[in-house]
């Protein structure tokens, strides 16, 4: 039987509790310094629980910008329900906590010296590295689109200039016009985040534009939640949603970002008035530096840590990983950043590495008051990802309004808590 979202949550933190270490590092560890390059989800928690797990080992958090703008609550953003301000955390919090923040980008790792050179010049010796680099996108994975054309055709999918230039282009968009989404195969970031956009554009131009059309162009035959999103779909916005799946040739093999057009594997053309494609991914660009990441594009990790299968004393955290069939999200990157931060911790004072269990809960919105969910527990054997069985599932079919407003309700919790637990804002 599916556990309940508030049995999960509960478990969570519970979990999360579990973690902090019994005994206080021991004195030959209180000299130890872990570095941590992005300051995200995964990142942010990592240099967070360390202070509190471990007050005596110094922690540097790098982080080339003042605000962490998050790809959750994005799409609500786009759905005029969110203001960019909202979605935005800053990291005076982790200051008060003891970590120290530096402002800049990482350039290069080597990983044999424990060194790590940034943008400003400074070169930083670690005992211990904690990556969590987020995504790259696969520039010409896709005919005809690069970097620039991002410009035409933004990915929005890492929140910020992208992000608000999709949205400038819905709120210039005319009234019966067509927005067209070009969505890739696994893995990806934030699996039900095209659908859940899809349902938030629609509530926007279900408002302010209500003859308009969408077509999102899949590469793939299922996706998560996907039950669930069509009935959403269907009972908010009619037929203003329009699903292609690769089989019924919604794969798109070339886009024209100028023209606003995009060719499927098989020849057929659309044309689009706003245009969102959302490229192939691979793990932030500082994984290949470092040498962790694999011929994926993406980095293996032990799961027990979340140690790198390829170079010691380098940890990687969220999106960036091989953590299936844990999925890219903001939930498991903070539960990840808590189970390294314990890790670390217990090797730099020489104690035994805590039991590791993980969690995840992806809240989606189709409406303002209609949220859906699908949760999963998991554990470390053998060093891969388990999943327990019985232990997850998705929000039930066929339930009414109040049901469906308190998913959205424990939606909106969740992220102001997770937030606060990570950034303290």
């Amino acid at each position: 039987m599916p556990i309940r979202r508030r049995d999960l949550l509960g478990g969570v933190a519970a979990g999360a509790a579990s973690l902090a270490m019994p005994a206080i590092v021991r004195a030959q560890a209180a000299s130890a310094h872990v570095v941590i390059v992005g300051g995200g989800f995964g990142g942010a928690t990592a240099a967070r629980y360390l202070r509190r797990f471990a007050p005596h080992i110094n922690v540097t958090l790098v982080e080339p910008s003042e605000r962490f703008y998050t790809c959750p609550f994005s799409n609500l953003y786009l759905a005029g329900l969110r203001s960019w301000d909202s979605i935005g955390h800053g990291y005076d919090g982790l200051r008060k906590a003891g970590v120290t923040v530096v402002q800049a980008s990482a350039e290069s790792v080597d990983g044999a010296a424990r060194s790590i050179k940034l943008s400003d010049g400074q070169t930083l010796r670690y005992d211990k590295l904690v990556l969590s680099p987020g995504i790259d996108m696969r520039w010409n994975a896709l005919e005809g689109y690069d970097e620039a054309a991002a410009q035409w055709a933004p990915h929005a999918w890492k929140a910020g200039a992208q992000t608000q230039l999709l949205k400038k282009q819905l709120e210039a968009m005319p009234d019966g016009g067509r927005f067209v989404m070009v969505i890739p195969d696994n893995p990806f970031r934030c699996p039900p985040g095209p659908y859940e956009r899809a349902a938030m554009v629609a509530h926007y131009l279900k408002t302010h534009k209500p003859r308009s059309k969408i077509l999102l162009l899949d590469s793939k035959d299922q996706f998560s939640k996907q039950g669930l999103f069509i009935q959403g779909w269907k009972a908010l916005y009619g037929d203003m949603i329009e699903w292609i799946k690769q089989s019924d040739d919604g794969k798109v093999g070339r886009v024209d970002a100028r023209r606003l057009e995009v060719e499927t594997v098989f020849g057929n053309r659309y044309t689009a008035d706003v245009l969102n494609v959302i490229p192939a991914q691979k793990a932030g660009f500082i994984a290949e530096r470092a040498g962790v990441a694999d011929a994926s594009g993406w980095v293996p990790i032990k799961a027990e840590n979340f140690e790198s299968r390829l170079v010691r004393h380098i940890h990687v955290l969220g999106d960036a990983t091989i953590a299936a069939p844990m999925p890219k999200s903001g939930f498991a990157a903070n539960i990840q950043g808590k189970v390294a931060a314990a890790a670390i911790a217990a090797e730099l004072a020489g104690s035994a590495l805590p039991t590791a269990s993980f969690a995840n809960t992806c809240y989606s919105f189709v409406g303002p008051d209609y949220g859906i969910s699908v949760a999963g527990v998991y554990r470390a054997q053998e060093g891969k990802m388990m999943e327990v069985p019985n232990s997850g599932g998705v929000s039930p079919a066929n339930k009414d309004a109040a049901f469906r407003k308190a998913e959205a309700d424990y939606g909106a919790a969740w992220y102001k808590a997770i937030s606060t637990d990570i950034w303290g804002a």
